[in-house]
């Protein structure tokens, strides 16, 4: 642990002659930064930590030592009494202090020099990492936050920590610091810990066990064009040979490639097929983008080659016996893909964009040929394909937004993984404006058409009537949609407290941080996590039209559905804060 030299005080305190330490074993005094206890054992050696257990604030002088060693009492962790570092790793180190023997009597240092604090816990959250300790990886997220580091230097070290360290590859945990890290944007710096903490201990236990990941290497050629090792790249992929698929992404990686390249290469082979693992595949990728774009794309080589395994291992939706039977939706989108060149070769007759409502209501119908063909006649009109995929988007949302709460509990992941996956798409389309990318728009309808009989009957969005009563000033709402989700089931008041705040004019940076608030207090399984960020996501693309408001509905939904918790993970959170404001966790101290 970082401490102060023993050859030099820093605000120096007095504390008790050397016969009185001597006799009592250990004396307490006051430091800057709390409570330092100062311990004389064994052949006359004196030394002084932080008296509150790092663990969780067990006053230390009531420890024992022997050999040089000190005990905390309450969950038996070890210190070395000279370093102050535990034997015990989920305990955490102790500060130490420095100390003197003046004409007799002892003095400590009354504060720590912490200018190597920042090096100090970037270490301790690779530790907290590799060990899978959530206690220390939320000290570390505080302490980091509080010197200076960046939320994106901090996931940084998490995400490639995590693709590192994760033989698998990609998976929930690295899409949930993604997801965090994309949130983190939208909140104050003081609260950038929980979504950090969160996405780092998802990262910890997925790894946790599993064996690092062996890099390959680029082919050992410049005489490649980019497009022949795309070709390459999806042909690998269709044959499910990843390996020989990551070879020919790294080699075009090495090329420094744009970003948006690389994303269409991606994309490309994993709309060669329909709705590749229930859409975790091209959400995966389009996370995976955007780690990077926090990071820096200098790490494209070891993040993008992270999902190509489960590209090349992915479901396949055609073969699904759903998309195939009673309606062969596999032969439509074949017939659609046909059609597509046509469609986007044709000129404009001036066709104005009104929004997504009136398409998406076609999508949301329970006939796929003609939400096929009324999408090919929109883009034949002039529609931009990130228009028809906004609409697809919005009507994935309303699936959410109208899930009726008589269905299956599991059945709400099945709505939100057509939501993300037409997210991840309409994401990927910014990027690339990849003609190839359209086919996995047309997925996503035919995915959001599967969904239907989830919205039988539809729950009805919130209206003016229905929420009339409710309290109307920004905070008492907010207070208000907390305390609804302190209760199981509460997915229908929760969206009418919504629909309120919205239709009232509050500010929505406020009811960001309140749904933020809500999901990061709860032990939530990672489709939360996506749901949240690409609920916000889409709010974003929309605003100003009420289509946003029902995305911020559907949002509300489903966290509300999935609400309350044990919630064991905040009140690791909790005490991690807590002993940073040197608050007494151990109340008898």
């Amino acid at each position: 642990m970082n401490s102060t030299p023993k050859t030099a005080l820093r605000d120096p305190i007095r504390v008790a002659s050397m016969d009185e330490l001597k006799e009592k074993g250990s004396i307490v005094v006051n430091g800057h930064d709390g409570p330092i206890a100062v311990f004389h054992h064994g052949d006359g050696q004196v030394h002084a930590v932080d008296n509150r257990c790092p663990h969780m604030g067990f006053p230390l002088h009531r420890g024992t030592i022997k050999d040089g060693i000190l005990t905390c009492h309450w969950h038996h962790a070890d210190f070395d009494l000279e370093s102050g570092c535990t034997f015990d790793l989920f305990a955490d180190d102790v500060p130490v202090y420095a100390v003197e023997t003046r004409n007799g009597d002892v003095w400590v240092s009354g504060s720590r020099d912490q200018s190597g604090d920042a090096e100090y816990w970037r270490n301790r959250l690779r530790e907290g990492l590799e060990q899978n300790i959530s206690l220390v990886n939320a000290k570390a997220v505080i302490a980091l936050l509080k010197s200076g580091v960046s939320f994106k230097d901090i996931a940084e070290t998490g995400g490639r920590y995590g693709v590192r360290y994760r033989s698998s590859g990609w998976g929930p945990g690295l899409t949930i610091l993604t997801a965090m890290t994309n949130l983190c944007g939208y909140l104050p710096r003081d609260e950038q810990i929980l979504p950090l903490y969160q996405g780092l201990t998802h990262v910890a236990r997925d790894s946790n066990g599993q064996p690092p990941r062996f890099d390959l290497q680029p082919l050992d050629t410049e005489n490649l064009s980019f497009d022949q090792l795309k070709r390459w790249f999806r042909r690998f992929v269709e044959v499910r040979d990843s390996e020989g698929a990551t070879r020919c992404l790294l080699t075009a990686v090495s090329m420094d490639s744009e970003p948006a390249l690389l994303v269409d290469m991606m994309m490309s082979a994993a709309t060669d097929h329909v709705f590749l693992d229930g859409g975790h595949v091209a959400d995966f990728i389009n996370k995976s983008t955007e780690l990077l774009d926090h990071i820096g794309w200098e790490h494209a080589d070891e993040v993008l080659p992270s999902t190509v395994g489960q590209l090349c291992a992915a479901a396949r939706s055609e073969e699904r016996n759903a998309w195939r039977h009673p309606v062969d939706l596999a032969a439509i989108l074949r017939g659609a893909n046909a059609a597509l060149p046509g469609a986007l070769a044709s000129t404009s007759n001036g066709y104005a964009w009104d929004g997504p409502g009136e398409l998406a209501e076609v999508i949301l119908g329970d006939d796929p040929q003609a939400t096929v063909d009324t999408m090919l006649a929109r883009l034949h009109d002039g529609m931009t394909p990130l228009q028809l995929s906004q609409a697809v988007t919005y009507a994935a949302a309303l699936r959410i937004a109208r899930f009726h709460t008589q269905n299956e509990f599991n059945d709400w992941i099945t709505v939100l993984h057509t939501f993300t996956y037409a997210n991840a798409l309409h994401q990927a389309l910014k990027r690339t404006g990849s003609p190839e990318l359209i086919r996995g728009v047309f997925h996503g309808a035919m995915a959001v058409y599967l969904d239907r009989f989830l919205n039988v009957p539809p729950a009805r969005l919130p209206g003016e009537r229905a929420t009339a009563e409710l309290a109307g000033e920004t905070d008492e709402i907010l207070d208000a949609f907390l305390t609804e989700l302190d209760t199981q089931q509460q997915v229908e008041p929760a969206a009418r407290l919504v629909y309120r705040y919205l239709a009232d004019g509050h500010p929505v940076d406020r009811l960001f941080r309140t749904l933020a608030i809500s999901l990061l207090r709860e032990d939530a399984e990672f489709h939360s996590f996506q749901m949240l960020e690409a609920g916000i996501r889409q709010y974003e693309e929309l605003k100003g039209r009420a289509e946003a408001d029902h995305v911020l509905i559907a949002t509300a939904r489903y966290l509300a559905a999935h609400a309350p918790t044990q919630r064991a993970l905040n009140q690791t959170a909790q005490i991690a804060l807590r002993l940073n404001r040197g608050e007494a966790i151990y109340e008898e101290e």
